[in-house]
């Protein structure tokens, strides 16, 4: 075995889009950085999340959208071309090929060390490479980790053994399952199953508690199992799982109540685990394992040139949340790089407030589930004095425009005292688009008053912003 050394101003553990960004911010600031990947450059959601699965789920949306305009949806002779739907997939992943993101890497400036890197001491990583060899790095300034997360795969008697799916398989299947067993009923239970049964697949989703997207309005996880169920998806609530097996190429689920399921396959979507279990936290006195403790510039407290970024603290488990994080967190290496005071209140540039307070998220199924703040819940437990207004989304006239019977629902939770928006959740087909302006109008805390002239044009489905206020107001 041979061992090197290289000194950088940052060391960023991890070269997922977090990492990516935490690592350009810095050099972009003047500092030097280098990206420790084991895995694929471009990481989680670039070849087995975000990416492929929306590739997975947009042709069987084209098509809906389609057949729900008349005229249009005479044009709809055939099926899905499922081979050629999975293809599309496959160029969204780069053929699970990274070339194009190492070019992105060096091109920008970053250095790039392939192999598994731990913590080994005070700015120290050393890296462990295919050929043997270790690599030590050294970090001037700041560590970064950036490790993301992995699925969870709870401990039921049999489920490891059978090798079940995690979200991983689900975005990357070469071909339907005949039978898919989907245990969970969150964001990546519902998706998946959204989009295997569209693909040929029978799904069977199996949920633990009484609902689907339980952290949600209860009109968002009621909408999706309605949708999922016209699909033909079997969708049993209050349903958990006691031990699993195969029997041949079968999976045989027993479920707390003694009856029996069976697939060929299983996803198991049931939640996330930090990757801290092999990056010598134990070597800089953290327990290793569980989530990154940080304040809200990403850095580890006690350790002022550790930083935990992305899915490794648990904050909020989105891309986008993970980005946002990564350039705030690389905005305060930079500053406290030059000597800088950094500021942690609340509307600093080098702090990160955004999961905190207005977490945007988007489900992709059929109908799209677009949420960013609180729910009526949520600001019921803060004690917030508030106000819930909901209105149909398919009474706007540009909903009609855009699908024949359109359906949906717009929620939001209003602050009666301040009289901003606490949060808002859309229902529908194509709200997706319609969430930004929602992030916006809570982060800025923006006054009712005020939004009353933001006037949405028309046709459109973001008169909806219209139709809210308008009952806000009586």
């Amino acid at each position: 075995m041979t061992t090197a050394e290289h000194e950088y101003d940052v060391i960023v553990l991890g070269a997922g889009s977090t990492g990516e960004n935490v690592a350009d911010i810095a050099v972009r600031g003047g500092l030097s950085a280098v990206l420790v990947e084991s895995e694929l450059v471009g990481g989680e959601c670039s070849y087995w999340a975000c990416m492929p699965s929306k590739a997975l789920l947009r042709g069987s949306e084209a098509l809906a959208q389609a057949r729900a305009v008349a005229g249009a949806a005479a044009a709809v002779t055939g099926e899905q071309d499922v081979a050629a739907t999975l293809d599309r997939r496959d160029g969204f992943t780069s053929h699970w090929d990274d070339a194009g993101q190492a070019e992105w890497v060096e091109g920008a400036g970053i250095g790039l060390v392939r192999g598994h890197g731990r913590l080994a001491g005070e700015k120290r990583v050393v890296v462990a490479q295919a050929d043997g060899s270790e690599l030590t790095l050294t970090a001037r300034h700041a560590v970064a980790v950036c490790t993301g997360s992995r699925a969870a795969v709870p401990g039921v008697e049999g489920l490891a053994d059978v090798q079940p799916w995690t979200p991983r398989e689900a975005t990357s299947a070469k071909e339907a399952p005949r039978r898919l067993l989907v245990v969970g009923g969150g964001y990546v239970g519902c998706e998946m199953a959204t989009a295997w049964q569209q693909l040929g697949s029978s799904v069977t989703l199996l949920q633990h508690g009484d609902r689907l997207l339980p952290h949600l309005e209860p009109a968002a996880g009621e909408a999706v199992e309605a949708s999922l169920r016209a699909l033909g998806v079997d969708v049993q609530l209050g349903t958990g799982v006691r031990s699993a097996r195969r029997e041949g190429d079968e999976v045989v689920l027993t479920c707390d109540s003694g009856d029996e399921v069976r697939g060929d396959e299983v996803l198991v979507a049931t939640g996330r685990a930090a990757n801290t279990d092999e990056i010598g936290l134990d070597a800089v006195g953290l327990e290793p394992g569980g989530y990154l403790d940080v304040d809200e510039s990403l850095q580890v407290p006690g350790l002022p040139w550790l930083y935990g970024v992305g899915d490794v603290n648990g904050r909020a488990q989105l891309t986008h949340m993970g980005k946002y994080q990564a350039r705030q967190a690389g905005a305060a290496i930079v500053a406290r790089a030059r000597g800088e005071q950094v500021d942690l209140s609340d509307w600093s540039p080098f702090v990160a407030t955004a999961d905190r307070r207005a977490t945007p998220s988007v489900v992709f199924t059929d109908p799209q589930v677009a949420a960013v703040g609180l729910t009526a819940a949520q600001a019921a437990d803060a004690g917030l004095p508030h106000r819930v207004i909901e209105y149909p989304i398919g009474s706007v006239a540009g909903a009609s425009v855009f699908a024949d019977g359109y359906t949906g629902t717009a929620i939001a939770v209003v602050d009666t005292e301040r009289e901003v928006l606490l949060g808002v959740t859309f229902v529908g087909a194509g709200v997706a688009e319609l969430l930004h302006s929602a992030t916006i109008a809570v982060v800025a805390e923006v006054p009712i008053s005020r939004l009353w002239h933001a006037v949405p044009s028309y046709p459109t489905i973001s008169e909806i912003w219209l139709r809210l206020l308008e009952t806000y107001r009586g």
